[in-house]
């Protein structure tokens, strides 16, 4: 059995250089006891190898500098932990990566602890000038962290203030940064910091930028624990700011402008108005409009605009998307592989006339290679792009729209709850027509096998019951108003 101690400065490459010697010796990680400061324990140990051995250690930045973290953290599991990690690494090193891994979740939260104390400790380390006989001028400050994070956290404050010399104390050591070199030194006595004339402007401040509107108390002790308070200066304002913040808010009310300024009318008279273009009168006349579409950005990389097509006068609309990489090319929608796929499924549905058109007109696509791979509109193109989707459907004017997919649905009715307990169900759409709710070919044509068949039957079914409420002339579907 092998002991390592680790010390109370410099753990972590103590820690390195000691796992790594146990590693080329191809010592199991059940052979080795670590611990932390002074060696207290009743039994002998094997001393550590002189030299490294023959066989191979290796690891990768990512792991040295999860336990460069982990192993701030003041428990005792953390180098035991890192080194069965690094043990299990030299074969396996796709391990850590998986979030259900037991080793993997523990390191993950030792280094969660660690990284928010280092943030406490950079939001909260209040420095008081020092006397300094230099021409550099001198601060300390004096911090109680959590963990061990001294070596780790104090980096921040040698680059954020280069130019000064500054001391920081923690009751697990010191460090140190003057003129330019930044060390670190064994715990001593807590310092006597003399008073800062400073901490009365910061206190200032302090109370200036304080907005009792948003006062929120359980997320200001979340965020500044009251184990801090008595290291900040600021800390004594703020039951007073407590007190007053009611009566503060109820004078911020009363002096609140209740009239539109003099001066707005100018103001708002030298800003761009934006242009309403007139309502198209057919639906030709909105298939051109929509030619110079510009309402979102999805124009600019999109080759054209895709407008419906089929019968402007059908009782059945089918919304898609948006259109695919062959529709953008040849400004139809439903050309491509799901529109065929479409095709096909309405054939065998005997559905016979329809208007089909796409929530979206443009195609919004990330470029890869000489591809242009398919991305979901998100909610904001969709928004846009629904003023011409209302256009087509005040002209068509159909007694009942089939919903393909997600965004479709969202498009119609404005409800993006998931797809599947909605499939084959009416639902209203803004307007107050009747919306069944389906699949989209292409979700079918992703899918393999068995699932693919069945979401394939699925489509079809709803596409059939579509069309027999199309054939029976029904100008009010059962469970929602018609749109004619």
């Amino acid at each position: 059995m092998y002991r390592v101690t680790l010390p109370t400065l410099g753990f972590f490459e103590a820690w390195r250089d000691a796992a790594r010697r146990l590693l080329t010796h191809a010592v199991p990680p059940d052979q080795v006891e670590w611990g932390r400061g002074e060696d207290t324990s009743l039994f002998p140990a094997d001393p550590l190898p002189e030299a490294d051995g023959l066989h191979a250690a290796t690891t990768t930045k990512e792991f040295l500098s999860l336990a460069k973290t982990a192993l701030c953290h003041t428990g005792t599991e953390a180098p035991t932990l890192l080194y069965q990690a690094l043990h299990r690494h030299q074969t396996n090193r796709r391990a850590l990566a998986n979030p259900a891994d037991p080793i993997a979740r523990k390191l993950s939260v030792l280094q969660k602890a660690v990284r928010r104390d280092i943030h406490k400790m950079h939001a909260f380390v209040r420095f008081r000038e020092l006397p300094s006989e230099g021409q550099r001028r001198s601060f300390g400050a004096w911090f109680e962290p959590d963990h061990l994070i001294l070596e780790t956290g104090t980096p921040f404050f040698a680059k954020r203030f280069a130019d000064m010399d500054w001391m920081i104390a923690t009751p697990q050591g010191v460090a140190r940064f003057e003129d330019g070199t930044h060390t670190f030194h064994p715990p001593a006595a807590r310092p006597d910091l003399p008073e800062d004339a400073a901490e009365a402007l910061w206190g200032t401040y302090f109370a200036n930028i304080f907005n009792p509107a948003r006062l929120h108390l359980q997320a200001m002790r979340s965020e500044m624990p009251l184990k801090y308070w008595k290291n900040l200066p600021e800390t004594d304002l703020i039951p007073g700011m407590l007190a007053d913040a009611e009566a503060r808010v109820e004078k911020m009310r009363a002096a609140m402008p209740t009239e539109v300024p003099t001066h707005a009318e100018r103001i708002l008279s030298r800003l761009p108005q934006p242009s309403v273009p007139d309502l198209p009168n057919t639906m030709e006349e909105a298939r051109a409009a929509a030619m110079h579409c510009k309402r979102c950005g999805l124009c600019e990389a999109a080759t054209q605009t895709v407008w419906g097509r089929g019968h402007a006068q059908a009782k059945l609309m089918i919304v898609g998307e948006q259109p695919g990489d062959a529709e953008d090319l040849a400004g139809k929608p439903f050309v491509g592989p799901a529109g065929q796929l479409l095709t096909d499924l309405m054939d065998e549905a005997e559905v016979v006339d329809s208007w089909m058109t796409n929530a979206v007109k443009h195609f919004k696509f990330r470029p890869t290679g000489k591809r242009r791979m398919h991305q979901n509109p998100n909610r904001h193109e969709i928004d846009h792009c629904r003023w011409w989707l209302d256009l087509e459907r005040r002209f068509v004017k159909p007694t009942l729209t089939v919903a393909l997919g997600g965004s479709a649905a969202y498009a119609l009715t404005g409800n993006d709850a998931p797809l599947k307990p909605r499939r084959g169900k009416i639902e209203t759409a803004h307007d107050g027509g009747a919306v069944l709710v389906t699949w989209h070919p292409s979700y079918i044509l992703r899918l393999d096998g068995p699932a693919a068949a069945t979401a394939r039957a699925e489509l079809l079914d709803d596409l059939a019951a579509a069309a027999d409420v199309i054939r029976a002339d029904l100008s009010r579907p059962p469970t929602a108003s018609s749109h004619v």
